[in-house]
């Protein structure tokens, strides 16, 4: 590798993980997605260093052009609403979940010091459009369609969620808590 790659390939590993805490580590939705954003172009950056010309460009396509701005236009929809205001003194879940992300991370690091593996060289379709679509449509066509489903399902979720509720709709369910109030009401006397 050159100079020039191997400094490509130090930037763009030191931008892949900032904008992974980034994503992680933000208490705001918007600023998440930017972060998100910054390591989706940081990982298109490590495919080029990798000569996988064509994955690095389906990275942009894909993650950056698509499902990024999907989440954007999601956290958009939702507003304040979906700001997230948690309890920073109660920090027991954070605890537990940074002792459960840190017990995953040593497992694979275990499990991947054992493989003893080794790496052949690659195919000559290893990163041409070719050999992604075999790839990709005859050895994982179930997982790539249930990916499809899921974004549709959460595109239709975000909008069922941030749906204005009309004046009738409002009423009628006051009118519903009201009548199980005096159902209650009469049912403990």
């Amino acid at each position: 590798m050159s100079t020039a790659g191997f400094l490509l390939f130090l930037v763009s590993a030191v931008l892949a993980i900032v904008g992974a805490v980034i994503t992680v580590a933000s208490m705001r939705p918007l600023r998440a997605a930017m972060g998100l954003l910054l390591h989706v172009v940081a990982l298109s950056a490590l495919y080029l260093t990798l000569n996988a010309h064509l994955l690095a460009v389906l990275q942009l396509l894909i993650y950056a052009g698509a499902v990024v701005v999907l989440f954007v236009f999601v956290i958009l929809l939702l507003g304040p609403a979906g700001e997230f205001a948690g309890d920073s003194e109660k920090l027991i879940g954070r605890v537990m979940g940074g002792c459960s992300a840190g017990a995953v991370l040593l497992l694979t690091a275990f499990s991947l010091s054992r493989h003893d593996a080794e790496f052949g060289p690659v195919g000559a379709d290893y990163g041409t459009v070719e050999g992604l679509g075999n790839a990709l449509y005859r050895g994982a066509m179930a997982p790539f369609e249930m990916v499809s489903i899921t974004l549709l399902v959460a595109v239709v979720g975000a909008v069922a969620i941030s749906r204005v509720r009309t004046a009738r709709e409002k009423a009628s369910d006051a009118a519903d808590a009201e009548a199980r109030k005096l159902a209650n009401a009469g049912g403990s006397n």
